[in-house]
């Protein structure tokens, strides 16, 4: 168990006060992991979770992330201490979805290969959640299976304004911006090249550290997000439990006229109420947000002939009901050494029964010299050739193998699911639709020649 005691407390606002802002950026460390934090001494109950009075006067009230009677290895909750339940605002009404969207069946989805710039900044004033896009996705938040895949680009801060899905766990991967996520259960500040998750339901605001801000996040319809099994790779590699953060125990004591937003089966809902509903100064569990930094990740690779399957770069999953095969894989390409002799170093050439929703965050990824930028995405779906352009294949073909390749200053990401997916219709008539990505493959000339092996 990781505990904290103390490490965050509010800036000093009483409840009457206007305005007032969470401190804290500590953070305890492990996937998982069982934590305790408090944000004033005290403040955790000992001995019991629901005592008949919580101390200063707090509520308990416990969150859930799986079922009661899911096994102790796979349960995830969290019990807080908060200054006012949860249940306390007036009743949800609809709101414009603005360009969410979980219907991912009235659009015709094309076999093609599909690649889309960058969204730009906008120019009006937009916060993360009138920012989020949907691109693309699966299944459905109805049945619990599934993905919904969002780009969102924002220029202004969550004011009084509060956000959560109960549709999935949200997994954001930052591209341009700074970003400051103040959570129920404590404060994560991230930088691009790190990934935030934020778990089903936990209610959040969105702070913009650098004016600006850009990048993707995934919605978890399906089971939680793990890290995977390393089987015969033994004890240790690929992304380390350690190296994940989770934030101390900090608490807002605000009465102001606040708005809470949920996404509910797809839809926006709007909730009005009097107070700051992230007022929660004590928790314990192991249901929380948490930060990654994939600059960490210990990457496995060959070391004498051929490319290994990209599952070697996997981060995160969330596994489905037939083993061995997941609902959602994250996977990362970053910064590596190839030393594999006589070999093709980049991706081969490809067609898998999976689906690879891409993106790119830094640098230049290597199976694309040109076209893929920082921000944009690409899609290839069930069955659909892919693989490195026909420069990139030509360079690899000719290259000395008996010395290293450093790829360096680069950090590629990729979205992976047994299940198409499907593009909405925004995405398939965006303006950022790259119409003629299809062309960086037919530079690929013919080279066989049946007298000469």
């Amino acid at each position: 168990m990781t505990t904290a005691t103390g490490a965050a407390q509010l800036s000093g606002a009483p409840a009457t006060t206007s305005k007032a802002t969470l401190m804290a950026t500590d953070y305890m460390t492990g996937f998982g992991n069982e934590c305790a934090t408090e944000a004033l001494p005290g403040a955790l109950p000992v001995g019991r979770n629901s005592p008949q009075r919580c101390p200063y006067g707090l509520y308990a009230e416990q969150l859930s992330g799986t079922a009661f009677t899911a096994a102790r290895g796979a349960n995830r909750r969290t019990w807080t201490y908060r200054i006012r339940p949860a249940a306390v605002h007036l009743p949800f009404k609809r709101i414009d979805n603005g360009m969410l969207s979980s219907d991912f069946q009235t659009t015709e989805t094309p076999p093609n290969q599909l690649r889309w710039d960058p969204l730009p900044i906008p120019a009006a004033p937009t916060d993360f959640v009138e920012g989020l896009v949907t691109f693309a996705g699966n299944g459905d938040p109805y049945a619990q299976s599934g993905c919904a895949i969002h780009l969102y680009a924002c220029n202004r801060a969550m004011v009084d304004r509060y956000f959560y899905s109960a549709d999935g766990e949200l997994l954001i991967v930052l591209q341009q911006g700074r970003l400051r996520f103040a959570t129920e259960l404590g404060v994560i500040e991230a930088e691009p090249r790190e990934i935030v998750v934020i778990p089903r339901g936990v209610r959040f605001r969105v702070e913009l550290l650098d004016g600006a801000a850009r990048g993707y996040v995934c919605e978890n319809f399906g089971a939680g997000l793990r890290l995977p099994d390393l089987g015969v790779i033994g004890s240790n590699g690929l992304a380390n439990p350690r190296d994940f953060m989770i934030p101390v125990a900090a608490y807002e004591d605000r009465a102001a006229p606040s708005e809470i937003v949920a996404k509910f089966m797809g839809n926006l809902w709007s909730a009005q109420t009097d107070r700051s509903p992230l007022d929660v100064v004590a928790w314990h569990g192991n249901f929380s947000p948490y930060k990654y930094d994939l600059r960490r990740f210990n990457t496995i690779g060959s070391i004498s002939y051929d490319h290994p399957d990209p599952s070697i770069f996997l981060v995160l999953q969330s596994q489905s009901d037939t083993p061995g095969v997941d609902s959602i894989d994250f996977v990362i390409f970053p910064p590596r050494i190839l030393a594999m002799e006589n070999t093709f170093r980049p991706p081969w050439f490809h067609r898998n029964i999976a689906s690879e929703f891409m993106g790119l965050i830094h640098g230049v990824y290597d199976a694309k010299a040109t076209g893929f930028l920082p921000g944009g995405a690409s899609l290839h779906n069930c069955m659909t050739g892919h693989g490195p352009d026909a420069g990139t294949f030509a360079k690899a073909s000719s290259a000395d193998t008996s010395k290293p390749d450093y790829v360096r200053d680069t950090m590629a990401f990729m979205f992976e699911t047994r299940c198409v997916i499907r593009p909405t219709r925004f995405a398939l008539e965006s303006a950022q639709l790259q119409a003629e990505y299809f062309q960086c493959w037919q530079g690929l000339k013919r080279n066989f020649d049946p007298t000469t092996r």
